[in-house]
């Protein structure tokens, strides 16, 4: 059902090599940028009458409007499964705490007398939050895109989501019942590209916004790489991907589970265990078989994803190369189910999330660890970060000197100016003080 890739015997490659090496999915964004593009066009010039059509062309549903009432938010909460929202509080309580210590406060540092850099962090002013709704309904999403986004400040937010024809046109009512649960009342019944350029260039329903965030399919991420520079995105999330790191100690049976959980959420879903052990790697093959048999999704999703050449099992001579082929990698998911796990979690450098021997699988994570599961994707962990506080935030020095600080220090302004041929910048520093400049 999986594939194997055999690394014992030589020194492995190192960088690009080594990736090269590994599984990864197919996910040409450039491809389908121009498919988008005239979609993103579309919306710019008729705004909400495009977003009407192509919810009707591609989900199926003919609107009237394309931001949802605030009274089918209060609905879809009060209808909402007791249980299920339980666990969206337990989720949004948790990632609150996690999210609330990441807040970054002001400092001014003194460099000399009378000359001083402040660092002040400023939140975005407007965000645009997707949360996807294709093969399933991720609340979960809305939680972690909405509650850092609070935590940083952000004054203004707005979330689209897919329009559902089953529910008449509105997005899943469990999206809604975390938007209400979240004090998020402006929603919009949008998706793919179109919700992106609809954030990005702002219609008579929907004000611009400065960011978009959140995980989407190709043609979103695609929107994103489209409007940047325009707009701030997160990333350009690619398909969802796990990694395991296991030795002997670990059991086949979590190991065969945790690689189940993560291809089902798409048929590229990348599934991928790193070891040393033989034995385990045909015992996990072994318990696939059952536990593939016994669940859901299977044709369309499960089978796929784990026999795709984005999914293997990977053979290496010990855990110094399974470290190396994990950060080759760098898994949007990395779980270390080893001996002395901890230890082994602290020498990982590349990895969107990492989670900790036997009870700390990646589903923990994708609901209520508290952690975000928002992460870069398609080997990005080695330059990127997953959703934080930090990424609604922008970073402002505050510069204020005063007379005798900029003396002391203009001959140093002067030199390096016109080291690089920029004079004017001198005659800058000059003027202040009744130094001859150009002109004069």
């Amino acid at each position: 059902m999986i594939s194997r890739i055999d690394l014992r015997g030589e020194a492995l490659p190192e960088g690009g090599a080594l990736r090269d090496l590994l599984p990864r999915a197919e996910f040409d964004v450039a491809a389908a940028l121009e498919k988008v593009r005239p979609i993103c066009e579309d919306v710019h010039h008729r705004g909400t009458a495009a977003l009407i059509e192509y919810a009707e062309k591609f989900d199926g549903v003919r609107l009237e409007r394309v931001r949802v009432p605030q009274a089918a938010l209060a609905d879809a909460l009060e209808r909402l499964d007791p249980t299920v929202r339980a666990a969206l509080e337990e989720s949004i309580r948790r990632a609150r705490l996690v999210h609330r210590e990441q807040r970054r406060s002001s400092h001014t540092t003194q460099v000399v007398p009378g000359g001083t850099v402040t660092e002040k962090w400023v939140p975005v002013d407007r965000v645009g939050l997707y949360a996807p709704g294709g093969r399933s309904v991720y609340p979960s999403s809305v939680i972690m895109n909405a509650v850092p986004a609070q935590e940083a400040g952000v004054p203004s937010m707005a979330l689209a989501s897919p329009p559902q024809a089953e529910f008449d046109g509105l997005p899943h009512p469990t999206i809604l019942a975390a938007c209400e649960l979240l004090g998020i009342d402006e929603v919009y019944a949008a998706g793919g590209a179109q919700a992106v350029a609809m954030f990005a260039y702002g219609t008579d329903e929907c004000a611009p916004a400065n960011m978009v965030t959140g995980p989407g399919n190709i043609w979103v991420a695609a929107a994103k790489r489209y409007f940047t520079g325009r707009i701030g995105i997160d990333a350009e999330a690619g398909p969802t991907e796990i990694a395991i790191l296991a030795d002997s100690t670990a059991d086949p049976v979590h190991v065969a589970a945790d690689l189940i959980s993560q291809a089902e959420h798409d048929p590229m879903a990348a599934a991928v265990l790193v070891t040393d052990s033989v034995e385990l790697a045909d015992a996990v093959e072994k318990e696939l078989e059952p536990q593939v048999a016994a669940t859901k999704h299977i044709e369309d999703r499960i089978v796929p994803a784990l026999k795709g050449r984005q999914s293997a099992t990977v053979l290496v001579d010990g855990l110094e190369e399974g470290l190396k082929v994990v950060d080759a990698y760098g898994a949007e998911h990395l779980e270390i189910q080893t001996a002395d796990a901890a230890a082994v979690a602290e020498r990982v450098r590349n990895a969107g999330a990492i989670f900790v021997g036997p009870y700390a699988p990646v589903s923990l994570g994708d609901y209520c660890a508290g952690s975000n599961h928002v992460l870069p994707t398609g080997g990005c962990a080695c330059h990127s970060s997953g959703l934080s506080v930090q990424s609604f935030l922008r970073g402002m020095h505050i510069v204020d000197y005063s007379r005798d600080a900029l003396a002391e220090v203009t001959h140093h302004v002067v030199a390096l100016a016109e080291a690089e041929d920029l004079p004017a910048h001198g005659a800058a520093m000059k003027a202040r003080f009744g130094w001859k400049v150009p002109g004069q």
